[in-house]
């Protein structure tokens, strides 16, 4: 049997490069990853919740693009926090108040052990593919796109994929706050941290994503 060749992962990752606040992936796409509040619907009265399902129906079908939506479970990570407690454990010259901080950390510390605590992320992705403009054949079956692709990827610049991806996010961020959820575009360093956490969920996680606070 031929042995097998180890490959990088990065082949098998359809993202080129982040920068400019967005992920642009090999074929040349767009997206755009705006992080969004949740809403505890069960606390919502009946009407409430008629009011916001069908806002949100009214939403989808303002869009003319596709709108992908993502939920992100992760163990929830405490090391930070029990850090801070142990700091201030030391500081504390109190003794009472002092074993008291120990004891606070241990709980939380077997608590979270014994029992997952889980933290959700949601977000939507907004994308811009490559227009494509079909291809003048002989055919005239040809816009039925049977056996070779009949169509080629107009030049676009980047500046001006941009502005079409900026109008769509837009347009999801105000359609979303109608809801009365706040949506709010990951930056180049945040955009990092997410898939460095997606595609290393056995690590401890770098930072804590949350939602800027608007002025």
């Amino acid at each position: 049997m031929p042995k097998l060749e180890a490959q990088p992962t990065q082949q098998f990752v359809d993202v080129e490069e982040i920068k400019e606040d967005m992920v642009i992936l090999k074929n040349g796409s767009l997206r755009r990853v705006l992080m969004v509040s949740g809403i505890n619907f069960e606390l919502k009265s009946e009407e409430e919740q008629n009011v916001i399902t069908f806002s949100y129906q009214n939403f989808l079908n303002t869009l003319d693009f596709s709108l992908q939506t993502v939920i992100h479970s992760r163990k929830l990570n405490i090391q930070g926090y029990l850090d801070v407690l142990r700091d201030r454990e030391k500081e504390e010259e109190n003794e009472l108040l002092k074993n008291q901080i120990s004891e606070y950390v241990e709980f939380i510390r077997e608590f979270v052990e014994m029992n997952a605590v889980m933290t959700k992320t949601f977000f939507a992705i907004v994308p811009y593919d490559p227009v494509i403009i079909p291809k003048q054949g002989k055919s005239l079956l040809g816009f039925l796109n049977i056996g070779k692709s009949s169509g080629v990827t107009t030049e676009q610049t980047m500046d001006q994929k941009m502005t079409q991806l900026n109008q769509r996010t837009d347009h999801v961020v105000s359609g979303l706050s109608q809801i009365g959820l706040r949506a709010v575009a990951l930056n180049q360093k945040e955009l990092i941290e997410l898939f460095y956490n997606l595609y290393n969920p056995e690590t401890v996680e770098r930072k804590d994503l949350a939602i800027a606070e608007k002025k």
